[in-house]
């Protein structure tokens, strides 16, 4: 946590900004979880190192770490449920697949989907800076449930 502390501080000062203690309650909780977070998520993690922080200092905080490059979405698109944020800084790239009736989410990676992607760019004239794919679908839970509640 020391090597990201030390790059959100040095962000923090960019934007003369300092890193105040509910900041560092707020990175603490995020860092402390892997996975997909939502910004409730978040607010709990931190309330249990200190009941005192607020939404408001969570939802600023997050964006300020998504900024320094430390948190991401998680998700392409939001329409299904709150926005959620894992982490970024050393973890590598995947994509996602996400259940559209529960909200699981998966991460995987495929080199053939990535070269396919890198393709794409060349094809377009674009230049690669990163890309974002979240592949939406029924997970074999849901996909059971949906058949069953059908008497199929």
């Amino acid at each position: 946590m020391n090597e990201e502390r030390d790059l959100f501080e040095r962000y923090l000062r960019t934007k003369d900004l300092k890193m105040t203690s509910p900041r560092e309650t707020v990175l603490q909780a995020f860092l402390a979880t892997e996975g997909h977070l939502s910004a409730e998520d978040v607010l709990a993690a931190a309330r249990r190192i200190d009941p005192g922080i607020g939404q408001a200092t969570v939802f600023r905080t997050l964006k300020l770490l998504q900024e320094a490059g430390l948190a991401r979405d998680a998700c392409a698109c939001t329409d299904e449920g709150p926005r959620r944020y894992e982490h970024a800084y050393h973890h590598s790239h995947h994509d996602h697949l996400l259940c559209i009736r529960c909200g699981k989410l998966v991460e995987f990676f495929d080199p053939a989907i990535e070269k396919a992607q890198e393709k794409v760019f060349k094809k377009y004239g674009f230049k690669a800076i990163g890309h974002m794919m979240e592949l939406k679908g029924l997970c074999a839970e849901c996909t059971d449930a949906v058949r069953d509640s059908l008497g199929k």
